[in-house]
């Protein structure tokens, strides 16, 4: 197996004119091309994997593009806060919110890739949270007065007005911080390791897929409100990421070797998302000054125009620095921090099944229980943070940016670490993240149509080390399936259906029965642990170990090590295997010995029994 450093030159996009045109450039290409099922497989890898680093202005670009696509997911969750918090007619605050979440996320996601489950995977806002958070606000305790709901008579500048939503983004920050501490616990304490025996692919598909097929009401409300503009940009995004994905383009690029010179690149395949999105938006803003989207806010296609958000621009300032207690003093309500502790249990259902959609199209081995033991503690860090800065929610693995790496073929964590750094900087600066509030609802809600679909065909992916042709395993994934959706539809139709006399734990059922993810996950993980089924029927052999044969792990189980010598220094001390959260290479070495004699011996029992316990 190539080394990174070969990866990083045989996977390289930039190529002199005459040079033939390959997913897998390079002698192993040339080699398989008279293979179809190779060559198939080959298709299905990533240009960069994990430890791959691809040119600097790739690399530049393609973290921009992670910015661009995590952007209306995490601008969305403040906008939405804005009306409880009694906000939704002071668009300066709004901005300030925006920016602390935007640098609480980059400081997440420098965290998660550095330190965490070292997986390309952007730190976000979580959707899991918001539902607790607003059922908080919705009480009466909570429920803002008449008079800030009239916008002619709101002085965003008094000090009354500015007590009255302060006091409610102190609470919400208190109780988001506490409640952080039980994911911290999950995590750090190997309680998650631990769990992870019990969970299997019959548990992260119908839990990832169910994070896409969950989003279908948002995406169709964006793209509805301009149906034509959201189908091209979805067409686009096709065209390029499917249609147009190994058509190289000349462009102008240097070297020292070279110089200046003209080098073909795959640009289509690289940055469908940024180039579906940006051209668009150009349309977009042309309809616009030629006045022939409506500028009638009640005519239908009128939030396809780019001037909709035109004083967010004008409002921002140049130049924020968000900071720790920045509204105050947090406080604590005791109903906020069960419900959102409820939330907290969903997000890390989602973000286990993202860890496993992420390395699969990564090109890394399944992540071992240290590493997700650490992207969970880590997680729950980040949710931390986000309550001290005061930006009204956590944060979590974001699946948008997980599906971008599916379309991209890009899974090179040099580029979400970039990416962080982006986000870190440009919440920052408030006039240029309020640029992107112009992107036009359409074009989002046609980006979310392909973004959504690849997740949950991600989820599904997650069946190919199972035995599909067994009636159990069938009757396992379409009950939870089918389950998710119909029961939390029933309750959201029927909202007092939930009555026990106690509102916290009518905020937590309420929680978990309208949450999809959590219901296909916890009727897939009960069903899949306690119904009859071999382990290789469930797809238990190949989950628990890597497959050398498999074409799309280009990497060992070595890329989810911590940095800066840690793991050097932990491998030397024999205490290092109590921990959880650190990876101890005396088990690995164990775990090698004692395959290669089971291999030898061939008796597949003992193998798979030893391969579980190195995963302890």
């Amino acid at each position: 197996m190539a080394s990174g450093k070969e990866r990083g030159e045989l996977n390289t996009l930039a190529f002199d004119m005459g040079e033939q045109v390959n997913d897998q450039p390079g002698e192993t290409a040339g080699k398989t091309r008279g293979s179809s099922r190779v060559a198939e497989d080959d298709r299905n890898k990533p240009v960069y994997s994990v430890t791959d680093v691809p040119p600097w202005y790739l690399c530049i670009i393609l973290a921009f593009q992670h910015y661009l696509t995590a952007f209306g997911g995490i601008i969305a969750v403040p906008l939405i806060l804005s009306e409880g918090l009694c906000l939704q007619h002071d668009s300066l605050t709004q901005s300030r919110l925006i920016n602390s979440m935007f640098f609480v996320c980059g400081l997440s996601t420098v965290l998660q890739v550095t330190f965490g489950i070292r997986l390309p995977i952007l730190q976000g806002s979580t959707f899991a949270l918001v539902t607790p958070t607003m059922a908080m606000l919705s009480t009466p305790e909570w429920k803002c007065p008449a008079w800030t709901q009239n916008a002619s008579i709101v002085n965003t500048s008094s000090p009354v007005y500015i007590e009255e939503w302060q006091t409610r983004l102190r609470a919400l920050q208190g109780s988001i911080m506490v409640a952080s501490l039980l994911q911290i616990l999950l995590g750090f304490s190997g309680l998650i390791g631990f769990l992870m025996r019990f969970i299997g692919p019959l548990t992260i598909a119908p839990t990832v897929s169910l994070i896409g097929l969950s989003l279908y009401d948002a995406a169709g409300a964006k793209a509805g409100s301009h149906w034509g503009i959201a189908a091209m940009t979805t067409m686009l995004i096709i065209l390029f990421s499917q249609y147009l994905r190994l058509i190289p383009v000349p462009l102008p690029a240097y070297s020292k070797i070279k110089g200046l010179h003209s080098s073909k690149f795959l640009i289509f395949q690289i940055m469908p998302i940024l180039l579906g999105v940006a051209v668009s938006w150009l349309i977009c803003y042309l309809l616009t000054i030629s006045d022939v989207l409506p500028s009638d806010p009640a005519q239908y296609g009128h939030l396809g125009r780019t001037d909709v958000m035109g004083n967010a621009v004008t409002d921002a300032s140049w130049f924020t620095l968000p900071y720790p207690g920045q509204w105050g003093t947090p406080t604590v309500s005791l109903a906020g921090v069960i419900g959102i502790m409820a939330g907290i249990i969903c997000s890390i259902a989602e973000s286990v099944g993202d860890y496993h959609a992420c390395a699969r199209l990564s090109g890394a081995p399944p992540p071992p229980k240290h590493a997700i033991s650490r992207g969970i503690g880590i997680e729950g860090l980040g949710s931390l943070l986000a309550g001290a800065f005061g930006t009204g929610n956590g944060t979590t693995s974001f699946s948008e940016n997980v599906a971008a790496l599916g379309i991209t073929k890009v899974g090179s964590r040099t580029v979400i670490l970039l990416s962080g750094v982006f986000m870190i900087f440009l919440g920052m600066l408030g006039k240029f993240g309020a640029i992107f509030t112009t992107i036009p609802t359409p074009v989002i809600g046609g980006m979310f149509l392909v973004m959504f679909g690849v997740i949950t065909a991600a989820g599904i992916a997650n069946l190919q080390s199972t035995d599909m042709n067994s009636s159990r395993n069938i009757f396992v994934f379409g009950f939870s399936m089918f389950s998710a959706i119909a029961i939390p539809n029933w309750i959201g139709k029927n909202p007092n259906f939930i009555d026990t006399g106690v509102k916290e734990v009518d905020q937590v059922l309420h929680v978990l029965l309208t949450t999809h993810m959590f219901i296909g996950g916890f009727f897939g993980c009960l069903l899949d642990n306690t119904a009859p089924g071999t382990k290789r029927e469930r797809g238990l052999l190949t989950w628990n170990k890597m497959d050398p044969e498999d074409s799309n792990t280009l990497e060992t189980e070595e890329v989810y090590d911590p940095p800066f010598g840690i793991t050097s220094f932990l491998s030397s001390r024999s205490w290092a295997r109590y921990i959880p959260f650190c990876p101890w290479k005396g088990h690995t070495s164990q775990h090698k010995s004692d395959s290669n004699m089971s291999q030898s011996q061939g008796n597949e029992g003992i193998h798979c029994e030893r391969s579980e316990l190195a995963l302890v």
